[in-house]
């Protein structure tokens, strides 16, 4: 199995709280920027999500704290996503040290959304495959 989609991240002196860690909501941040980071990977804009009259939604986030990050630690984030037969998908990701210490790992569970109707497409699998170029990002 090939190594999931990563990007690479600074820990900013801004993001931390006042213990000197990097603040909780901030690892949401990074897993965000991850999942559009893929997106844009994989040739899917946020104006052909528009376009089409869908966007992604995220329905449930689980964050695992393992170790503190500090300012000037570089991390990677991954993210691979897993595909069921409804309407919603799952969001694995992990945010690494570059030495390996795993800092969180986070689970999360999203869909998209009718722009339109408000109500979740059955199927998302098929709109990210043909809206990618590299669908294989996305493990299709």
């Amino acid at each position: 199995m090939s190594e999931p989609f990563s990007v690479r991240v600074t820990v900013r002196g801004y993001e931390t709280d006042v213990q000197g860690h990097l603040n909780q909501s901030v690892y949401i941040n990074y897993a965000e920027h991850a999942r559009w980071s893929l997106l844009q990977a994989a040739g899917i804009t946020q104006a052909g999500l528009i376009g089409r009259g869908i966007g992604p939604v995220a329905l449930e986030t689980t964050i695992r704290y393992k170790r503190e990050l500090l300012a000037g630690d570089e991390v990677d984030v991954t993210c691979a996503f897993t595909w069921g037969g409804g309407k919603t998908f799952r969001i694995e990701q992990v945010i690494r040290r570059t030495d390996g210490t795993v800092a969180a790992e986070l689970s999360a569970v999203g869909g998209l959304l009718n722009l339109e109707t408000r109500r979740m497409v059955a199927d998302p699998a098929h709109h990210f495959k043909e809206l990618a170029t590299d669908p294989s990002l996305f493990g299709l």
